[in-house]
């Protein structure tokens, strides 16, 4: 049986002397996308920073492609393909569209052009500031920009909030797009079950930094919603 992309065992994490995580388990398959979903507070961020390797796990293991990334400095597991898409965006405001994409631009598959193709609006925006795009455009950007690391594993943490709803279902288009497409493991933080529902095929509930939940998405019933998501 071949391993899954993205494996973590038991994961438990610290903030200072606080533990955030207590025995997290997840794993995400090539070409699918996984939802984490959970209240706010739950621990679905310290999640991800556990994955990049922004915040070290206590115990438990991290696994890409069966390889241990315990230990590991975050840019080496940038270069081992994970690309990160952060809450909140972080463009680099004072550079263009174009220096934001290519600053950490790896050979492969996605370049300039399969980005545009994704999202026309940053063609048409190459030479304007980062900073003065709408918060819709730098959601964009940053999913460029994370693609055009080449990653084999996307990770984007509440990519549509805040976000008009015109945005958003463009947002969502391009996540579908990137599923039926292009073979990369996603794994998908965001509140909104009905299209989370559209795109995912599994997910991972956690409650106060504990896995409570995890199956096909078609089988988190409207009770087990209700119970650990309050929707």
């Amino acid at each position: 049986m071949t391993a899954p992309l993205l494996d973590l065992r038991g994961v438990t994490a610290l903030y200072g002397s606080s533990q955030a995580l207590f025995g997290v388990d997840l794993t995400v398959e090539a070409g699918q996308v996984t939802a984490l979903m959970g209240r706010n507070g739950m621990g679905k961020t310290t999640t991800i920073r556990t994955i990049c390797r922004l915040l070290p796990n206590r115990a438990g293991e991290v696994f890409l492609d069966g390889h241990e990334l315990s230990g590991l400095p975050p840019h080496r597991v940038a270069r081992m393909g994970v690309g990160l898409v952060p809450e909140g965006r972080r463009c680099f405001a004072p550079l263009t569209v174009r220096e934001n994409l290519t600053a950490a631009a790896r050979p492969g598959a996605w370049g300039l052009d399969r980005v545009v193709g994704l999202f026309p609006r940053l063609g048409e925006r190459m030479a304007q500031r980062a900073g003065t795009l709408s918060g819709g455009e730098q959601q964009m950007l940053a999913i460029g920009r994370a693609l055009m690391t080449n990653p084999r594993l996307l990770i984007l943490d509440e990519a549509t909030e805040g976000l008009a709803p015109t945005v958003r279902a463009e947002i969502w288009q391009a996540i579908g797009t990137l599923k039926r497409e292009s073979g990369l493991g996603i794994l998908l933080v965001d509140k909104s079950l009905r299209e989370l529902s559209a795109v995912a095929d599994s997910a991972v509930i956690l409650d106060k930094g504990r896995s409570v939940w995890a199956g096909r998405i078609e089988e988190l019933s409207p009770d087990l919603a209700a119970s650990w998501l309050g929707v």
